[in-house]
């Protein structure tokens, strides 16, 4: 079982979701993550991914997204860097999941499941890039 971490890159086209979800799971089969964590893990990916790819990128230029995932000392990490518009997506208000479906406003749900799905999740702008980190234990059987 290897302890390496894994670095993806994908450009900002939503064709590239599926290909990293693929990669992402077999970095999780291969570390033996158990499949509830590992599906909520990609889960999480995924939601972040597509939002970056729809709104990260006004210009509408190819622009390249990295993602560095870790497996260590009990939790399943992913850091998700772009060069996109700066956009904390954890500073963002919760969505209202209780009122009817038609006077909910569009989005915001990608960002509820990754606060709600992961153990922690933290943001910062660094050197131009959006830096998006979040993980979830990988030995608790509550999950």
């Amino acid at each position: 079982m290897s302890k390496d971490p894994l670095f993806v890159t994908v450009s900002n086209a939503l064709l590239e979701v599926p290909r990293a979800a693929e990669q992402v799971e077999a970095f999780c089969r291969e570390r033996k993550i158990p499949a509830p964590i590992a599906y909520k893990f990609g889960l999480a990916l995924d939601e972040t991914l597509t939002n970056v790819i729809s709104y990260a990128f006004p210009d509408g230029k190819r622009h390249a997204i990295e993602i560095r995932l870790e497996c260590s000392d009990g939790y399943l990490t992913a850091v998700v860097s772009d060069d996109g518009a700066p956009f904390d997506p954890l500073s963002q208000p919760a969505p209202d999941i209780h009122a009817p479906v038609e006077q909910r406003k569009i989005g915001g749900l990608g960002i509820h499941l990754l606060r709600k799905l992961m153990d922690r999740a933290d943001y910062q702008r660094r050197d131009g890039r959006n830096i998006l980190t979040f993980r979830i234990r990988t030995d608790d059987a509550n999950k």
